[in-house]
C-alpha cells in the first residue's frame, strides 16, 4: 500500500493505492487506525482477484457470505470510517462487475486486490463513534 495526502487541514483527503495481492478491508483497516481517522468518506475503483461481499441476514443478525470467484471490476466503492470499540473501522459496500457484464453487491467483507485499488479517503476533523446495538446484530453511528 502507498498512500499520499492530497490536502492538508482539518479536512485532510488522502490517496491510498493498494497493491497486488492486498486485502482491502484489512489495508483500509490499518490505514484508518494508523492516522487516526473517526469520520471520513471512502471512495474507490480497482479491481479485485476474488472478493467477498455480504448480504445482512436481519433473523441472523449477521452478514451472509456471498463469494466471488473470479477477477472483477470494482465499478463502486463507497463508505465511511467511524470509531468502534476497537479502533476506526471501515464500513465499506461494494458494487463488483463480472466477467458476463453481471454485478455482484453488498457489504464488503473481503477483497483480494488486483492489479490495483485506488481510493479517496476525505476526512473531517469530527469524530463518529459506532455503538453495538444488539437488537440490530450492528455496530451502527450514534449521533447521541
Amino acid at each position: 500500500m502507498k498512500w499520499q495526502q492530497v490536502q492538508e487541514g482539518p479536512s485532510a483527503v488522502y490517496v491510498v493505492v493498494l497493491d497486488p495481492g492486498e486485502d482491502a478491508v484489512a489495508e483500509l483497516t490499518a490505514f484508518a487506525r494508523d492516522r487516526s481517522l473517526g469520520a471520513s468518506q471512502v471512495s474507490a475503483v480497482g479491481a479485485f482477484s476474488e472478493a467477498v461481499v455480504g448480504w445482512f441476514d436481519r433473523q441472523a443478525k449477521d452478514y451472509r457470505p456471498l463469494p466471488v470467484e473470479e477477477q472483477c471490476e470494482v465499478l463502486s466503492l463507497i463508505g465511511d470510517i467511524a470509531v468502534a470499540d476497537d479502533g476506526p473501522a471501515p464500513h465499506l459496500h461494494a458494487v463488483l462487475g463480472l466477467s458476463d457484464g453481471s454485478t455482484r453487491g453488498g457489504h464488503l467483507l473481503s477483497g483480494r486486490v488486483w492489479p490495483t485499488l485506488e481510493v479517496v479517503v476525505r476526512d473531517s476533523p469530527a469524530e463518529l463513534a459506532k455503538t453495538h446495538r444488539p437488537d440490530l446484530g450492528l455496530a451502527l453511528i450514534d449521533l447521541g
